[in-house]
């Protein structure tokens, strides 16, 4: 079924309107959440992620919890900093990682409660 474009489009119901300029997505702020969903949307990301919910650990710690060399959870955690997901804290010679703010914490927790849900 082809839908009609353009002017050919009409709609009695007519709700777009109702929704004010400053309360609709930009396209920059829908790029940015789909590349935060795009990096949640990795199984290494999402187990680098779920540890660092628990507590800051360094690369060394992470590739061993996860079971990958340390180089491949390397290029993950760059990923993730890129995207403002991780930062690090370098102590000597040793760099942790954490969570960069609380709301990749909400976001990851609110996750795992809806799929705990599914589940039962």
């Amino acid at each position: 079924m082809v839908m009609p474009t353009g002017s050919e489009a009409t709609c009695s119901c007519s709700h777009a309107d109702a929704i004010p300029a400053d309360r609709r997505i930009t396209d920059r702020q829908a790029a940015g959440m789909a590349d935060i969903f795009k990096a949640l949307g990795d199984p290494t990301r999402v187990k680098i992620i779920f540890y660092l919910v628990e507590q800051e650990l360094c690369v060394h710690d992470l590739a061993t919890l996860i079971g990958m060399e340390q180089s491949a959870v390397s290029h993950q955690l760059r990923y993730l900093r890129d995207l403002r997901i991780v930062k690090r804290r370098k102590e000597g010679k040793t760099v942790y990682y954490s969570l960069d703010d609380e709301h990749i914490e909400q976001i990851f927790v609110q996750t795992m409660g809806h799929l705990g849900h599914l589940e039962t």
